[in-house]
């Protein structure tokens, strides 16, 4: 639910009809990535506060600077909330805005992968390290050689490879890099160097990780979705392509890569064969939320499918003071997912 229809919600009501409720309530949590490890599930979200900073397109407003990490024994089970495990200050290379995060596990050694914006304004990706899935994690002095914008997304594929995914329009600066190289033309317009409705939108990218998590094996490539046709989604088709928020996940021998549309406020998904893709458009698989964003993650836990999201509904709607939520996804026969409606009629 877009930002300018809040004052007319009745939250209580609101919160009747959820189909899940926030799973911490002492901090405020968004934008979780879930993962399961030594049968257990670790969700790595951003920890959303008010730093007074005014509201705008370009997101200055989530001025996050820290990260926590959630615990849950079982998907029914308590989630606790293991404290600061990732300042801003202690990342030498980061200035401000530790946003959306994601972490992986490779060899009992466990990665924290964040984007900030380093000292010259600009989004990075960093990675950081711990012996444990609750950290403290230590930052690695410097940011990913060649990464930039934001959302980074680490999977592991069954070979025992990773791939990080990452993008983000408007403050994630994925369209001032259209060119190779960072456009720093001063200008306040989260829209300026978009292409036009009728050229393809802009893509994300995805990039394999050197053996040691800590950097990219190769030049980050821009992943294709496409539609029916086999032609790229258009930048005019705000309800189907991407925006930020990647993620990837394999079921039935199908990687799906799901993402955010920002704007129009949904979760979709596209199918294909290969962690490079392409990937061809497969539907929603979740409606907008109260608050102006949408990010997820999705994770298998006792062979059933789980969507993590958020929204601002314990806030009472405030965009950057969000709340982590689960709820099951299905997937029909054909491999389709089954939208979710996060509050019932």
């Amino acid at each position: 639910m877009p930002e300018e229809s809040i004052e007319n919600i009745n939250f209580n009501d609101l919160n009747k009809r959820a189909i899940s409720q926030p799973l911490v309530t002492n901090i405020y949590t968004a934008d979780p990535s879930a993962h399961v490890f030594n049968g257990k599930i670790y969700i790595y979200p951003s920890h959303d506060v008010d730093a007074g900073e005014a509201f705008d397109d370009l997101g200055s407003h989530f001025a996050m600077e820290d990260y926590h990490v959630i615990s849950m024994d079982s998907i029914e089970s308590e989630a606790v909330d293991h404290g600061v495990a990732l300042h801003v200050n202690d990342v030498p290379w980061a200035k401000e805005q530790m946003w959306a995060p994601d972490a992986n596990e490779k060899d009992g050694t466990y990665y924290l992968f964040f984007p900030a914006k380093a000292h010259d304004g600009i989004f990075r990706i960093g990675v950081a390290t711990s012996n444990s899935p609750t950290g403290p994690f230590k930052a690695q002095p410097e940011a990913i050689k060649g990464s930039f914008s934001i959302d980074p997304a680490v999977f592991k594929n069954e070979d025992g490879s990773y791939y990080m995914y990452f993008g983000g329009l408007w403050g994630g600066q994925l369209q001032r890099w259209r060119t190779g190289e960072f456009n720093a033309e001063q200008t306040e317009s989260p829209t300026a160097f978009l292409p036009k409705d009728n050229e393809p939108a802009l893509l994300p990218y995805v990039a394999k990780m050197t053996d040691d998590l800590l950097e990219f094996a190769e030049k980050p490539k821009p992943i294709e979705i496409l539609d029916d046709n086999g032609n790229l989604l258009l930048a005019g088709d705000n309800e189907r392509r991407f925006f930020e928020a990647a993620w990837l996940h394999k079921y039935n021998g199908k990687y799906y890569f799901s993402y955010s549309t920002g704007d129009t406020h949904f979760i979709c998904y596209a199918i294909g064969d290969s962690p490079y893709g392409p990937f061809t458009y497969g539907g929603r698989i979740l409606n907008p939320v109260v608050g102006w964003t949408s990010h997820h993650s999705i994770c298998e836990v006792d062979n059933k499918w789980y969507l993590f999201y958020h929204d601002s509904s314990l806030s009472k709607g405030v965009t950057h003071l969000r709340s982590v939520k689960v709820a099951e996804i299905k997937y029909r026969a054909d491999g389709t997912i089954i939208t979710l409606n996060p509050y019932k009629d």
